[in-house]
């Protein structure tokens, strides 16, 4: 117990005073998943080791671990390991971070060459503490990846560049394939899930990709399972829409530790199907929703798919 505390202290220091929430040990079936075994797995292991990545795989402590390193997908998380806000449903370290590697894009690009990727998510850590929230550091690994792998379409997971003037514009001016911002839950549940956040912010930045660069494909996701209401993730659902979001992901919200916000309880797969089925009713061009998708999980795939069922759509006008 002693050991849990101290780790705890280290990388969630604002959550330790913090009483403990209940912890739903036993989870349904459906959320159960193999440990990682694969050779494949660990030679990805190795190669994000090799240029000193970080990747959110790891940091959030990602149930699909196994699985996509299995098949050499990696997501890569850039501008250091700790974050500077303090959401309650995150695993990802808090505190002060140190200064950016200037050498990361480039081993960000190396990475993604040996590992082969023909598409990569790179997210990040929130940066508040930097004036551009990170944007430049952005655009050089979307460009190093575009130099050393031409053939690989990137997707990146950004903050929200809160009171960040002008940050957006550079990371769009570098022409990622998808712009990925995540709602994380409803906003009727922000002040305790994702306090640092704006909802309509996050929203309002999503909308300004499509007015920038319409070509960009624009994607987020929530998790479910925090407390939200049906009505309330169908409102949300209407809101990306009115942003022209082209792809949505909704994932079994998992608590890390005690410390963080606790599990109201386990979605069913059924309902799952039941969101997918309405989101694509209110007319999303990809929709991924299960217990276990995450952000970034089958991405490559998802990709795929959603580019197709444009050019279908555009066929079809």
């Amino acid at each position: 117990m002693a050991d849990i505390e101290t780790k705890l202290r280290v990388r969630h220091p604002e959550k330790a005073h913090k009483p403990d929430n209940p912890v739903q040990r036993r989870k349904p079936s459906w959320i159960r998943v193999k440990a990682p075994v694969s050779r494949t797995y660990h030679e990805t292991r190795e190669i994000v080791r090799e240029h000193k990545l970080s990747t959110v795989c790891e940091e959030a402590a990602c149930p699909n671990i196994g699985e996509c390193w299995s098949k050499k997908h990696a997501t890569m998380m850039i501008m250091g390991e700790i974050c500077t806000r303090a959401c309650s449903f995150c695993n990802v370290a808090t505190g002060r971070p140190g200064q950016l590697d200037p050498f990361e894009p480039t081993n960000v690009a190396q990475a993604v060459r040996k590992l082969g990727l023909e598409h990569v998510v790179v997210t990040s850590v929130d940066r508040d503490d930097l004036a551009d929230g990170g944007a430049e550091h952005f655009a050089q690994t979307i460009r190093a990846i575009r130099e050393a792998s031409p053939i690989t379409t990137i997707e990146v997971l950004t903050p929200d560049f809160l009171r960040k003037e002008g940050a957006l514009e550079v990371v769009v001016e570098a022409r990622p394939d998808v712009f990925n911002h995540n709602l994380e839950t409803v906003p009727r549940l922000y002040p305790s899930v994702r306090p640092g956040a704006r909802y309509f912010h996050s929203l309002r930045l999503l909308d300004r990709v499509k007015e920038i660069d319409p070509s960009i494909f624009t994607k987020s996701g929530i998790m479910v399972g925090l407390g939200e209401s049906k009505e309330e993730v169908l409102q949300l659902m209407d809101d990306l829409r009115a942003a022209d979001v082209d792809f949505m992901t909704i994932g079994q919200y998992l608590q890390p530790t005690p410390k963080h916000h606790p599990v109201d309880r386990f979605v069913t797969p059924d309902e799952f199907k039941e969101f997918e089925r309405r989101a694509y009713g209110k007319g999303f061009l990809m929709v991924s929703a299960s217990p276990l998708t995450r952000s970034s999980y089958h991405a490559g795939e998802d990709f795929e798919r959603m580019r197709a069922a444009r050019e279908a759509k555009l066929a079809g006008e």
